[in-house]
């Protein structure tokens, strides 16, 4: 019996979300420090994107003001995959996927003031619903991994900000310029800010030109190609098929993927304790409830997918 056009994009978008919280488990297994981690993953995707003739037809087509805001979230991507694999870490890849899960609160807030829109009450509501979570997601980490639940938050706030600005400007550009072009500048903005992290943030802070080993280059190279690049191709074919309430419930789903592969190939559980799966069950569980919290118009939804194909560059 042939598999329906719907079926197999959801499958395709699971497989994705997936692949993105194995994310959480190569920057675990991968040795180097955060900084010189992202900075060769960057480096290994603009490098796979600049051999595509599209991408550099797609660059001559940009505006200055586009070339210049795309940059500027390019930016803000590096600041996010720094400290998220730096809240990885510091604690734990459990930690930094818990921590992402908050970023759907931060995006309540920042999405109306960036979307010049009224600020929702509902939204209020939302962001309190997680609180408790938060506390018990604090609480039931060793004191020595706290730090990295506190980058991890930063994470998650840079995640609001960014795809609250790149679904202002996703739909401006072919994606795979649009993702040559952000991670570019953020391999450019890690390479000028490494000789001040150690003022800025002094956990995050190593040296940047650090040669991978044979066993870290073949990770790099996972992480950059299957679990980058792959998905991206993959999820622009699966959401001309799916609805945007579909899209956002499947993406919800990562760290739960990424908590339970951690669980079962770095067997984190032994790290942390009950009240950390609370917290992280009454996290993602106001977070599936976000959308039922909101009925969107067609623009929104709209926005929503293209959102979701921006994020194929974050995770």
């Amino acid at each position: 019996m042939p598999i329906s056009d719907t079926r197999k994009a959801l499958l395709q978008i699971h497989f994705c979300v997936l692949l993105w919280g194995v994310t959480a488990i190569l920057g675990k297994l991968i040795t180097l420090p955060a900084l010189p981690l992202v900075w060769w993953r960057m480096l290994l995707v603009v490098a796979m994107l600049a051999l595509l003739p599209r991408v550099w037809r797609g660059l001559r087509q940009l505006s200055p003001a586009l070339f210049a805001g795309y940059c500027g979230v390019g930016a803000l991507v590096a600041l996010h995959w720094l400290t998220f694999y730096g809240a990885v870490k510091l604690a734990n890849a459990s930690v930094a996927a818990t921590c992402i899960a908050l970023a759907p609160v931060f995006t309540a807030v920042i999405e109306p003031w960036v979307a010049k829109r009224p600020f929702q009450l509902r939204e209020l509501a939302f962001g309190i619903a997680v609180l408790p979570g938060v506390a018990l997601v604090v609480g039931g980490v060793p004191h020595g991994m706290r730090l990295g639940v506190l980058i991890g938050a930063l994470s998650a706030l840079l995640v609001a900000v960014f795809g609250s600005l790149n679904k202002r400007l996703v739909s401006h550009a072919d994606p795979l310029t649009v993702t040559a072009l952000e991670l570019g500048a953020g391999t450019v903005t890690l390479t000028l800010l490494a000789p001040a992290l150690p003022f800025l943030l002094p956990a995050l802070a190593s040296p940047l030109w650090v040669v991978p080993s044979l066993h870290d280059g073949l990770l790099l190279l996972g992480l950059a190609g299957v679990c980058t690049l792959l998905p991206f191709a993959l999820a622009l074919v699966a959401l001309r098929h799916l609805s945007a309430y579909t899209v956002q419930l499947v993406t919800n789903l990562e760290p739960v993927y990424a908590i339970v592969l951690a669980m079962i190939l770095l067997s984190e559980q032994r790290e942390l304790t009950p009240l950390f799966y609370a917290g992280v069950a009454i996290i993602i569980g106001a977070v599936f409830l976000h959308p039922l919290m909101n009925r969107r118009t067609p623009v929104e939804h709209a926005e929503i997918l293209a959102t979701a194909e921006a994020r194929n560059i974050v995770d």
